[in-house]
């Protein structure tokens, strides 16, 4: 018998994760069945089984993806020096996550896409598996963009007195907001957080004291 590629079997559990992807976003985690799976994908259960044990090992993969792209859409983002400016920075990420690339998102256009990543952050309440998975992941991005502040701050773009983790993850935080507002009204877009942060940040702080 003839050995599959390796080529052949990442191609097949990527047709397999972009299936389940659609059905999770169409239907909800807990509405979606492996039988939906199994149509989706057009494949037998022996043949998504040879790749995931169940539904909890798709979201969990599923969910994996999510988080690293976003990490690395932040550090493609913050690969300069000086680093960006938080409305670039930022918009550049959103950019990167829900732009025109949607074979990259599993044919999900972005407000599907959007909603799937809404959904893997409410599964974490109820799976401990996956609440791990995402924490160990968070806690890689708060790093990272902690760092960055560091490097905002070594240049003089930043002011000292509020630490550079609390600025870490409000930058985190303006982020996940706008995915929730695009997952639950669809008219968020990357210039909506462009402007907000730029305005924000243009604000006269010595004339308001």
């Amino acid at each position: 018998m003839a050995r599959v590629s390796q080529e052949h079997l990442d191609a097949r559990r990527r047709q397999i994760l972009d299936g389940a992807a659609r059905c999770f976003a169409r239907d909800g985690f807990h509405a979606t069945s492996m039988q939906d799976v199994f149509k989706e994908v057009g494949l037998s259960a022996g043949a998504v089984y040879r790749y995931f044990g169940g539904k909890d090992d798709l979201i969990a993969a599923i969910a994996g993806e999510a988080v690293g792209g976003v990490r690395q859409a932040f550090e493609r983002a913050a690969r300069v020096s000086p680093p960006p400016t938080p409305d670039v920075l930022i918009g550049r990420v959103v950019r990167t996550l829900f732009g025109d690339d949607a074979e990259r998102r599993g044919g999900l256009d972005p407000r599907a896409y959007a909603g799937l990543i809404v959904q893997v952050w409410s599964e974490t309440l109820r799976s401990e598996r996956l609440a791990a998975t995402l924490g160990e992941a968070y806690e890689g991005l708060r790093v990272s963009w902690a760092e960055l502040v560091g490097e905002y701050r070594a240049s003089g773009m930043l002011a000292a007195g509020v630490p550079d983790e609390h600025i870490a993850r409000t930058l985190i935080a303006t982020a996940q907001g706008l995915i929730v507002q695009l997952a639950m009204f669809g008219d968020a877009g990357p210039e909506v957080l462009e402007n907000g942060l730029r305005g924000l940040m243009s604000m006269d702080l010595q004339r308001a004291s």
